[in-house]
């Protein structure tokens, strides 16, 4: 098994930045490409980023030359570097794990999933 811890997130004024990690342990072998998700009240999940163990990235168009996501395999944690934060960027933020070397934007194809960390942009 494989268990994915967030820290990180909280609130912050708008243009702001926060960083959230994201902890992986247990059968971490298992685990090749890494996203993180966020859910707003009332909307569907969505891929916010996503990286594969050899450091390919993918983000959503909402979030480029905003977000950067990174990862340190030795400490086997992911990191979500978040800068200009907008309102609209307000969502509790979950980091995913998937066995295989490509990412998805659908929720249901990743196995492992953080509990989450809420996100608050307000002034």
């Amino acid at each position: 098994q494989v268990q994915l811890v967030e820290s990180g997130g909280g609130l912050v004024q708008p243009g702001g930045s926060l960083r959230l990690s994201c902890a992986a342990s247990g059968s971490i072998f298992s685990i090749n490409a890494m996203g993180w998700f966020r859910q707003a009240p009332g909307k569907e999940p969505e891929l916010v980023a996503a990286i594969t163990s050899g450091g390919s990235t993918n983000y959503a168009d909402s979030v480029k030359g905003r977000f950067t996501i990174s990862r340190d395999n030795a400490k086997n944690t992911v990191y979500l570097q978040m800068n200009s934060l907008k309102p609209e960027d307000t969502a509790v933020y979950c980091c995913a794990a998937r066995p295989v070397p490509t990412y998805s934007s659908t929720p249901s194809e990743y196995a492992y999933w953080g509990q989450g960390t809420q996100v608050t942009v307000s002034s």
